[in-house]
């Protein structure tokens, strides 16, 4: 199976920046993942955005009741993936595609990971292998957005410095991070590296989800326990932490995608409803 294997980025960051205890707690906190891009020349295609999904005999195309048809966002062939980059729980085999209520019919309705009520919004299915399935209309109110195929690259991910895990990792029992001039002096190299890093969101599989602003494992955390909770309380921290990453799906020019202002779609799931192939269970939260 062919990918381009990326560099041990964040574990060279740790090396470069931190003290030897703080970077092999840091390393410890890094998941693999599989990092999705425009296919080049013959390179293998193990997922696309866009086109027109191809679903069995008698599943009808997603809609949000009441409101419309989904818009198809993307697939995922979960055989072709390289397994260096997933989680032991992430199917081997079968297909994933991805549909998300974009606006294009029902003028003023929105998907929010806050309201329960707008979940029809966003869903994935998976459709198991060796399942007999045929090309798929794409409804009449909704335009396709172009097919891109995609390759892979597997690589490191790294959790969010404001995430619970890290922040224990660096911080000790800290419930939150301190202000800036207040950041202990032997992490502000690698707090001002690790941001300079993530300047790129991109198409991503599994691993540590990269966010646009702020941790998106918070958001879901918030919507699920209904509120009222601040990062770095204890419920909020656990509930955080059971969530991973399933996929995030960038703006893309090529596929002609623009979640909001240049924003991106992430859906989580916890480690449980991903191994049950549950995926009913993930919850969307989009930022921009």
């Amino acid at each position: 199976m062919m990918s381009r294997m990326k560099d041990e980025q964040y574990s060279r960051l740790a090396a470069e920046h931190l003290p030897d205890d703080l970077a092999q707690r840091w390393t410890a906190l890094l998941r693999p993942c599989i990092r999705l891009r425009r296919a080049e020349g013959d390179e293998q295609t193990v997922a696309a955005l866009g086109g027109a999904p191809e679903l069995p005999s008698g599943v009808a195309w997603p809609e949000w009741p009441g409101h419309g048809p989904l818009s198809f966002v993307a697939s995922a062939l979960c055989a072709a993936l390289p397994r260096g980059g997933l989680a032991e729980e992430f199917p081997r085999d079968g297909t994933l595609l991805f549909f998300y209520f974009d606006g294009q019919v029902g003028e003023g309705v929105f998907v929010s990971v806050d309201d329960p009520e707008t979940r029809a919004g966003a869903q994935v299915l998976y459709i198991p292998e060796n399942t007999t399935v045929f090309p798929a209309d794409t409804p009449s109110v909704v335009e396709a957005f172009p097919r891109v195929e995609l390759s892979a690259d597997t690589g490191q991910s790294a959790p969010d410095l404001w995430l619970p895990q890290a922040r224990q990792a660096l911080l000790g029992d800290a419930r939150r991070w301190p202000r800036p001039r207040d950041t202990p002096a032997e992490l502000k190299p690698f707090v001002r590296a690790f941001a300079h890093k993530r300047t790129r969101i991109g198409h991503q599989l599994g691993g540590h989800a990269v966010p646009v602003q702020g941790p998106v494992e918070y958001e879901v955390a918030e919507a699920v326990l209904g509120g009222g909770h601040e990062w770095g309380d204890q419920p909020l921290d656990q509930e955080a932490e059971r969530w991973v990453l399933l996929a995030q799906f960038d703006s893309d020019s090529n596929a002609k995608m623009s979640w909001g202002d240049e924003g991106t779609l992430y859906w989580l799931i916890r480690s449980e409803d991903l191994a049950a192939r549950r995926f009913d269970q993930a919850r969307l939260t989009v930022q921009v």
